[in-house]
C-alpha cells in the first residue's frame, strides 16, 4: 500500500514537473507582464513622458543614431515578447524620434522578433500536446488554418481589433510553421506601422500646440478602413482556392 502510495507520488511529481518544463517560458512571460502591471511601468511608456523627456531623447537620436535605433528595437522587441500594452506608444515614438522610414523599420524589426519569441514560446508549451488532445473541431480548425496560414495571420495583423499577443499565441497552438509566421507577421505589420509612424512624425506640433494626445484617436474610420481593405486583398488567395475548388 505503502509503495503504491510512493509511486502515485512520484507519477505526479515526474508530470509537474514535464509540465513546468514546457510552460516555464510562457510562465516567464506571464511575470514579467505581471511585474509590469504591478510596478506601473506604463508611467514611463506615454506620450506624457515622451513630451516631458523629448529634448533629451531627440538630443541623444541626434548624437548617436545608431545605438539609440538599436536600443529602441530591443526595448521594442521585448514589449512585444511580454505583450506589454505599450504597443502603440512605442510605434508611434519611433515616428517621432526616428522619421517614418527608419521608424517603421524598427517597428518592424522589433515586433516581428517579439512576436517570434511568443510564438515558439507557445509552440514549446503547447505544441503536439495540445494537438494531442485536442477534439475534432480543433483539429479541422488547424486543417484549415495551416491550409491557408500565410493569408489568414496577416489579415488578423492587418486589422487592430485583435489582441497582438492572442495573434501571436493561437497560430503556434494550430500549428503554423515558423518560416510561414515570421513572413505573415512581417509583412502584415507593414502598412499599419507606416500609418502610426507618420501620425508620430507630426507629434511634436501636437505638442508645441499645448494639445491633448491619445493613441485612440489614431484609430480614425478612415484608417481602419484602409486597413480592412488591405485584409480583404489578404483574403482573396483564400477565396480564388475555394472558387477553383467548385
Amino acid at each position: 500500500m505503502g509503495r503504491a502510495v510512493r509511486n502515485l507520488a512520484d507519477g505526479r511529481s515526474k508530470t509537474a514537473m514535464a509540465w513546468l518544463k514546457r510552460l516555464w517560458p510562457l510562465l516567464l512571460l506571464a511575470a514579467g507582464f505581471a511585474l509590469f502591471v504591478g510596478l506601473r511601468l506604463d508611467r514611463y511608456v506615454s506620450f506624457a513622458a515622451l513630451k516631458e523627456h523629448r529634448d533629451l531623447l531627440l538630443d541623444l537620436v541626434a548624437r548617436h543614431r545608431t545605438a539609440m535605433a538599436v536600443g529602441f528595437v530591443a526595448v521594442y522587441t521585448l514589449c512585444v515578447t511580454f505583450s506589454l500594452p505599450v504597443s502603440l506608444v512605442m510605434t508611434i515614438t519611433a515616428g517621432f524620434l526616428f522619421g517614418q522610414l527608419l521608424g517603421s523599420v524598427l517597428v518592424i524589426i522589433g515586433a516581428t522578433a517579439g512576436a517570434t519569441g511568443v510564438f515558439l514560446a507557445a509552440r514549446t508549451a503547447f505544441g503536439d500536446s495540445l494537438c494531442r488532445r485536442a477534439g475534432p473541431w480543433l483539429k479541422k480548425m488547424e486543417s484549415g488554418f495551416k491550409e491557408n496560414a500565410i493569408s489568414y495571420l496577416m489579415v488578423l495583423r492587418l486589422i487592430p481589433i485583435f489582441p497582438f499577443f492572442a495573434v501571436n499565441l493561437v497560430p503556434a497552438m494550430l500549428g503554423m510553421s515558423l518560416r510561414d509566421f515570421v513572413l505573415a507577421t512581417f509583412i502584415g505589420i507593414i502598412p499599419g506601422s507606416f500609418v502610426f509612424t507618420s501620425v508620430g512624425v507630426g507629434l511634436g506640433s501636437v505638442f508645441d500646440a499645448g494639445e491633448e494626445f491619445t493613441a485612440s484617436s489614431v484609430l480614425t474610420p478612415r484608417v481602419m478602413l484602409a486597413l480592412a481593405g488591405l485584409a480583404c486583398l489578404a483574403l482573396l488567395p483564400v477565396v480564388y482556392k475555394k472558387l477553383k475548388r467548385r
